[in-house]
């Protein structure tokens, strides 16, 4: 009973320094590990794709892949900036006409500013109202799905830009 009662004061004061090491905003953490997987892929994805392909587009109606890794670039500084709670850099325009070398290095420190505006955010503000588009409101939580899928969109879309020129996407490429 003795060595019992000394294990059970043992586990319970572990207990404790156990839970200590598990994430205290699971959601958030969550979607920083989203950002940080998004940010791998659609990087990839943008520097996989030749840099006189950027003008490709499938039809006249869907944007060329630069403009794509353009849209990505101006969602990253929205989307962050509205979920970090801060205001995100103000940078010079470039458009699809810019070199590939820009439009990658934009889309980069697109994502390293998502890196320092994700940084602090937590899960006791998921309910907060934020503005969005539109002069609407939405919370939080529902802003990070939609950059979520909006990461996911657009990665999708690249990676079918990419097939049809013969080139295979960051995630179908075996791990070496």
């Amino acid at each position: 009973m003795k060595a019992l009662c000394s294990a059970s004061l043992v586990v319970a004061g572990l207990l404790p320094v156990a839970l200590a090491g598990q994430a205290a905003s699971p959601v958030a953490d969550g979607f920083r590990r989203r950002a940080a997987n998004a940010e791998k892929n659609l990087v990839a994805a943008a520097e996989i794709m030749p840099a006189e392909k950027y003008g490709f587009k499938p039809t006249p109606a869907q944007m060329t892949f630069g403009d794509v890794v353009l849209h990505l670039a101006e969602g990253n500084d929205y989307f962050c900036g509205i979920i970090g709670g801060t205001k995100a850099p103000e940078r010079a325009k470039i458009d699809s006409t810019a070199s590939k070398d820009k439009m990658v290095a934009r889309l980069k420190e697109t994502f390293q500013f998502c890196d320092s505006a994700l940084a602090k955010v937590d899960d006791s503000k998921l309910g907060e109202e934020l503005p969005f588009f539109g002069g609407s409101k939405a919370t939080r939580a529902f802003i990070m799905f939609i950059a979520s899928d909006d990461w996911m969109d657009h990665y999708s879309q690249s990676a079918i830009y990419l097939r049809l020129n013969g080139l295979l996407p960051p995630t179908a490429k075996k791990p070496m």
